[in-house]
């Protein structure tokens, strides 16, 4: 890689950009970043991580291997217009858009491209990211281990057909809100039982991390680690009851079965949109 451009400034965008740097994969002067008018947002990425900026177009994609695309979706198709007649064959172009086909992308740009459709989630700002790859025909092999390493900077990666990906979205992409969601109401619980707040939320969280990697260490399925933890007429037992009768575990299949299914239905919209912006351009 001699050169990365990034099209958006937004707070992926930085995680991307800070793993990529941390982990040194490029000078981190040879990776470019611009975005619509935020100067003060550029000025303080130059100072923290190193990077070029730009408004210059000609100057961000001269010579670039690869084109980030992480603007907000519904800039995509203003924000691709303006560059398409800079995109080469010879680019690999990486869409953290959620919600636009790649297809929307070569369409857009009037070219067949080499194009990558990232899914990462929140958590790549600490570099715990789990991300979900798909790729189309025109990427080449050492196309997509170059993905691979860029996202393996902040965090597991996953490749997948793209039709999996609102799946993902609504499993992954979203995931970590579900898991706030449920600290939330632990850390209430704590409190009403007699728990100071700060103490609750390390006990929370140490029980989480412990949790998370008991799951990837052994082969045993979850069913099985809760039945360990699960002895008759114990405490465990009491809660689990609970929330059983408050269906608990059918409310969170229902929650991802229905952020999967908006991912779907914003991705239909965006399309639409786009095609709609591109016949009228």
């Amino acid at each position: 890689m001699k050169k990365i451009a990034i099209i958006g400034a937004g707070s992926m965008s930085e995680a991307l950009l800070a793993g990529i740097v941390e982990n040194k994969l490029i000078q981190s002067k040879n990776i470019w970043v611009t975005n619509r008018s935020n100067e003060s947002r550029l000025a303080a990425l130059h100072q923290q991580y190193g990077v070029s900026t730009t408004y210059d177009l000609h100057q961000l994609l001269d010579e670039a291997d690869i084109v980030l695309l992480a603007m907000k979706p519904k800039d995509a198709a203003t924000s691709i217009q303006q560059v398409k007649h800079l995109l080469t064959p010879s680019m690999l172009i990486v869409s953290v858009l959620a919600g636009v086909p790649m297809d929307s992308i070569s369409s857009l740009a009037q070219k067949k491209l080499a194009i990558v459709r990232a899914m990462p989630n929140t958590s790549a700002a600490v570099g715990q990211s789990a991300t979900a790859i798909a790729v189309n025909k025109k990427v080449t092999e050492r196309q997509k281990r170059i993905a691979q390493m860029l996202f393996d900077t902040v965090g597991m990666t996953a490749f997948v057909d793209e039709a999996q990906l609102d799946a993902v979205t609504g499993l992954s992409g979203s995931g970590p809100a579900y898991i706030y969601y449920l600290v939330e109401a632990m850390e209430k619980s704590a409190v009403e039982i007699g728990l100071e707040r700060d103490m609750a939320k390390e006990l929370i969280v140490q029980t989480l991390l412990g949790a998370a990697e008991m799951l990837s260490k052994t082969t045993k399925t979850p069913q099985e680690l809760r039945h360990a933890v699960t002895s008759p007429g114990g405490t465990t037992e009491a809660g689990l009851k609970i929330l059983a009768v408050h269906g608990v575990q059918e409310a969170f299949v229902e929650c991802i079965k229905e952020a999967a299914a908006q991912s779907e239905r914003l991705g239909k919209n965006i399309t639409e949109q786009m095609a709609s912006i591109q016949k009228t351009s």
